[in-house]
């Protein structure tokens, strides 16, 4: 009997998770349980897990899908947050650097075509 209810609420908990997008803390409280029985679940049930991480992923897909939206509006600061996380490879990389007054300044390194290209 134990094992059905537990069952039962590890359903609930997948089914807040995919409502919540994800936030552990708000699927915990919508199925009445604490989040450490939640991270117990995750840590000794291994189909659990795999469930929890694709939620999470579908989370992570919707996030990039605004994200996506926001840049064809033209949103600048949009822009600058994709080109820097996945424009690296191409150069839009931020660095700090130090200057002998003790300040720190961070530029964005605009990118510059390869000889490659």
């Amino acid at each position: 009997m134990k094992s059905n209810k537990i069952e039962h609420t590890k359903k609930a908990i997948l089914e807040a998770l995919e409502k919540s997008l994800g936030v552990v803390t708000t699927a915990c409280k919508q199925a009445g349980i604490g989040r450490t029985t939640f991270y117990e679940y995750l840590n000794k049930d291994e189909k659990f897990a795999e469930q929890v991480n694709d939620i999470q992923n579908i989370a992570l897909d919707f996030a990039e899908s605004q994200l996506h939206k926001q840049i064809q509006d033209g949103n600048t600061s949009a822009t600058i947050f994709y080109l820097k996380t996945k424009g690296k490879k191409r150069g839009y990389v931020e660095r700090s650097e130090i200057v002998h007054d003790g300040a720190i300044k961070s530029t964005l390194i605009e990118w510059k075509p390869s000889q490659e290209e």
